[in-house]
């Protein structure tokens, strides 16, 4: 397979999500240039124009035009708001609407109301936020907040959902939030309020929200995705020959652990600084074909990788030795348990691995991987096995594509483009 070509990824799906609450939250209309269009991105839009925001469609590449309501100025919704399979929309909008007097449900598809929301419904009750589950730990929840009081919170785990969530409801609330996390997690939340002006201190894994009257409209370009790119880097990389070069992508440190144990694994990949969009520096990546090595991924490198460990599990499996990935049990409780299902399928197609509780081991081989891999409808692990699929002589069936759509609809497009049997 060779590999070629510049193509910038889509738009960064953690920054869309905020910039798209940050607007509505916002006093004036906002333009939002180069949004994600996934799904998920949609979920997070449709909730904020049931709450009173007007949020023009999401088009491709094109400008978008959020006309706020203020931190105050939401409405109550008609009916429960669908955060589709977004966690990152449903663990927001709780946090915004902490702040609220009104009673509104937040609900999602099944798989998202699998996942864990009392990480935040926990801290934002001690705020002074009530609510009322319909399926225990998970959606459907019905909030009903009101006059809000300062917290200071311990995480258990790195989360920059719960840390945003909290962040979001101190901000509507206007009132001091003080969170603790047991190790850094992405800080785009902070970087981007800041940029509004809104006074937020980081101290190590500490951080400080003072009260805001309010936040200003804005302009921002969003830039590519890093996660998005990492499946594109990965296909150069299982290349045997050529270069991709990736434009205007996000280089927050917070987001880029991936590239860091790819260095590892003896990946030559350039990195230079281009710019910056609303706290957020950008630049320009490039990967070539390498032969890779093993690695050891230790838990404090995992809050700044977790959308990435699919994909370096599957280049592990084309590596040479035994990686090891620790500290991952976080993966148990994304859209899928994608730490069973990545041993799982990577034993399907011939490379030996094995999850433990919160480990996955992986031994990496040259023979080329076959078989047919189970993806749950899991986005990342769609992806990732077609990377796997690009290596030399592989043959790779995936169960089904379409969940792609979440984070990256162009994804297969893109990786067609940028790659050739050859």
């Amino acid at each position: 397979m060779n590999v070629s070509g510049s193509l910038t990824p889509p738009g960064d799906k953690s920054i869309t999500h905020r910039a798209l609450v940050l607007a509505a939250l916002a006093r004036g209309t906002s333009t939002v240039t180069r949004p994600l269009t996934s799904l998920d991105a949609r979920s997070t839009a449709g909730v904020l124009r049931a709450l009173g925001a007007k949020v023009d469609a999401l088009r491709l590449g094109a400008s978008v035009a959020i006309r706020g309501r203020g931190l105050r100025g939401l409405t109550r919704p008609r009916e429960s708001l669908d955060c589709g399979n977004s966690g990152t929309a449903a663990r927001f909008i709780l946090g915004v609407l902490a702040g609220y007097p009104f009673p509104a449900r937040v609900t999602g598809d099944a798989s998202l109301r699998r996942r864990p929301m009392r990480r935040v419904t926990g801290p934002l009750t001690a705020m002074g936020a009530h609510f009322d589950e319909e399926g225990g730990d998970g959606l459907p929840i019905v909030v009903r907040g009101g006059r809000l009081k300062a917290l200071e919170h311990r995480s258990a785990a790195a989360s920059a959902q719960v840390k945003g969530a909290l962040l979001f409801a101190g901000l509507v609330g206007k009132v001091p939030v003080t969170i603790h996390e047991p190790v850094r997690s992405r800080d785009h939340t902070e970087r981007m309020l800041r940029a509004l002006g809104v006074s937020v201190e980081s101290d190590g894994t500490t951080v400080r929200l003072a009260p805001a009257e309010s936040i200003p409209a804005f302009e921002i370009t969003v830039p590519g995705d890093p996660s998005s790119a990492a499946f594109l880097i990965g296909a150069a990389l299982l290349a045997e020959r050529g270069e991709i070069e990736l434009p205007g992508v996000l280089i927050n440190p917070t987001r880029t652990g991936f590239l860091s144990v790819l260095a590892r694994m003896g990946a030559r990949i350039g990195i230079t600084s281009t710019g910056e969009t609303l706290g957020e520096p950008v630049g320009t990546l490039v990967a070539r074909p390498t032969s890779l090595r093993s690695v050891e991924v230790t838990p404090e490198e995992v809050p700044a990788l977790i959308d990435e460990i699919p994909l370096l599990a599957v280049l592990a499996g084309r590596a040479h030795g035994e990686s090891v990935f620790r500290g991952v049990e976080e993966l148990r409780v994304k859209e899928s348990d994608r730490l069973t299902l990545l041993a799982d399928n990577l034993r399907a197609v011939g490379i030996t691995a094995e999850a433990t509780a919160d480990t996955l081991r992986v031994v990496g081989t040259d023979a080329p991987p076959r078989g047919r891999v189970e993806t749950a409808k899991d986005h990342r692990l769609a992806m990732a096995f077609a990377v796997l699929g690009r290596a030399p002589g592989a043959a790779i069936r995936l169960s089904e594509r379409a969940s792609v759509a979440v984070s990256y609809p162009a994804f297969f497009d893109d990786l067609k483009r940028m790659t050739s049997r050859g």
